[in-house]
């Protein structure tokens, strides 16, 4: 008589909130129980339940980070659990490209998984057709659930309602839960429409800087009224708090916002000239406020010896071109491995890195050190609207950052927690240490002195300068067939007889490089100097292999 080999089963449970996970049996509990139940059905077939729970309460779906689960998965990758039971299949993940991920890593190991209200087998077409029909329908749970929260929380905001987050200074929960109220904290009040009228004063947030420090003026610690910190405000907490809106006695949804059931604490005129003067500050011709040199990222970023990137400029032809530079080759060293970054797109780089860093952040519920599942509708309400921001205030995103390092092959940008947890009116000692730091892989493509950086995955787009050439590559190709001269066509064209003999090859690139370069799929460091330096062999299949 043959015995089957034993199958170690694990056993996965989750709840989306926190909401009865204190009662002595819980939904996990009933999770657990009904799935050793169908295990233990299973004992003629070899199925041997392990003792370690695998329980992930007050965590959604949507994502994969949840310590249980990254758990599960580890002793999977390990070959030590060959069947990974749950109640049912969107308790394992709501999302279809996570499940199929999950899919292919457990077939990897020889794993398989059921549901014990779910009947399937995943070791069939049909039982995986099944399974994705099932997860479909999940994640369009999900979803609509998603989008009737967020219809919600706008429509309750149109009504003026507070729905949650950062209680901003100033003001206090109401204590009636089902009340969504703010309440005047007076002596909170009290600073901040000292802040208005200081900075309704000055006009010059720098100043208002040194000013409420002098005086003494303190943030708030955490979310709990009356907690202060020996710490000044930074001028980044003080830009945020005198562009609440809720100070006017509205709540902001988005770009929007609706008149609320709280009281003000500012007037309606103080108001209206504080957003003037911060307008009229933002919008202010840069060169009569600091030196021409300046950037905002001035004193921000390094190059991977640790020299910093000064700010630097040429004239060319009338025009005015900024660059980042190493600063051993301002002070006249040579060094051919100095950084030589053109300005403008170095900065809509380090803004939309920071910016997707925000949005990946808050899809992985990272953003706080511990997250809690009835706080992560109105976080990720406070970083969409920061993202909306970054856009918006074209300095805000150097006010978040506060060093950067460049390497050849990474980027690595360190936030300033104070800053970040002003921005989204959040306590900064709740912030993540992976929602500061932002680590990106990075291309260089050198063209003369200038470097260019790719970060990331990079997005299609034609090269003018290889379109340019290839384009004039093929047209004295023509010329050549036709029968013109190659001292007549430099003649007509201007260029040296040397310059068109090393360019010509271009024209006889294989179809599919030339489709690449028309669609702009070439790699990122490809260039008409690299091909040239190259070489370009006629064998077309010799070509995909030098050049892929």
């Amino acid at each position: 008589m043959s015995t089957k080999p034993a199958i170690r089963c694990a056993i996965y449970t989750r709840k989306s909130s926190d909401e009865g996970l204190e009662q002595e049996f819980n939904s996990l509990d009933a999770q657990h129980e009904a799935c050793a139940a169908y295990v233990a059905s299973q004992r003629h077939e070899g199925w041997k339940l392990l003792p370690e729970r695998y329980d992930d309460g007050g965590l959604s779906g949507g994502t994969l980070e949840r310590p249980a689960l990254q758990r599960l998965l580890a002793e999977i990758d390990t070959g030590r659990i060959g069947m990974v039971v749950v109640y049912k299949i969107d308790r394992l993940t709501r999302s279809l490209p996570d499940f199929v991920r999950l899919v292919e890593r457990l077939e990897a190991k020889g794993c398989s998984f059921v549901s014990v209200t779910q009947a399937f087998n995943t070791s069939s077409s049909m039982g995986r057709l099944t399974l994705n029909v099932l997860l479909s329908f999940a994640q369009f749970e999900r979803e609509v659930t998603a989008e009737r929260i967020r219809d919600k929380i706008a429509a309750s905001k149109q009504k003026g309602l507070w729905m949650g987050g950062t209680v901003p200074l100033g003001y206090r929960p109401h204590p009636d839960p089902q009340r969504r109220e703010l309440i005047v904290v007076p002596d909170e009040a009290r600073t901040v429409a000292q802040l208005f009228a200081l900075y309704d004063d000055l006009g010059n947030l720098r100043t208002l800087e040194a000013e409420a420090a002098r005086l003494g003026l303190r943030p708030r610690t955490s979310a709990r009224p009356g907690a202060r910190t020996d710490a000044p405000f930074s001028r980044g907490q003080l830009h945020y708090l005198l562009t609440n809106p809720v100070y006017l006695g509205r709540i902001r949804h988005k770009t929007t916002s609706y008149p609320g059931l709280h009281p003000a604490i500012v007037t309606q005129e103080r108001w209206d000239r504080v957003q003037e003067r911060l307008q009229s500050a933002r919008s202010r011709p840069r060169g009569r406020s600091r030196p021409a040199t300046s950037r905002p990222l001035l004193g921000k970023l390094r190059d991977e010896t640790g020299d910093i990137l000064t700010p630097s400029h040429t004239q060319r032809n009338g025009r005015r071109f900024s660059y980042y530079v190493s600063h051993r080759l301002i002070s006249g060293t040579a060094d051919p491995l100095g950084w030589r970054l053109p300005a403008q797109p170095l900065e809509t780089t380090v803004r939309s890195l920071i910016a997707r860093h925000l949005r990946q952040t808050i899809d992985r519920h990272a953003l706080l050190a511990h997250p809690k599942a009835r706080e992560a509708r109105a976080v990720e309400t406070s970083v969409v609207d920061l993202i909306t921001r970054l856009e918006t205030d074209p300095e805000l995103y150097a006010r978040l950052l506060r060093s950067g390092a460049l390497q050849r092959d990474a980027i690595c940008l360190q936030l300033d927690g104070a800053e970040l947890g002003a921005a989204l009116g959040i306590d900064s000692e709740r912030l993540s240490s992976d929602a500061l730091t932002v680590n990106t892989p990075l291309h260089l493509r050198r063209r003369g002195v200038e470097t260019r950086i790719v970060t990331g995955e990079r997005v299609p787009g034609p090269d003018p300068t290889l379109l340019r050439i290839l384009a004039e590559a093929h047209g004295w190709a023509a010329a050549l067939r036709a029968g013109q001269s190659l001292t007549e066509i430099a003649r007509k064209t201007g260029h040296s007889e040397s310059y068109l003999r090393t360019r010509l090859p271009l024209a006889f690139l294989a179809p599919a490089l030339q489709s690449a370069i028309l669609e702009g799929r070439q790699r990122t460091d490809r260039s008409v100097a690299q091909l040239l330096r190259d070489g370009i062999p006629l064998d077309w299949a010799e070509q995909q292999r030098r050049f892929g």
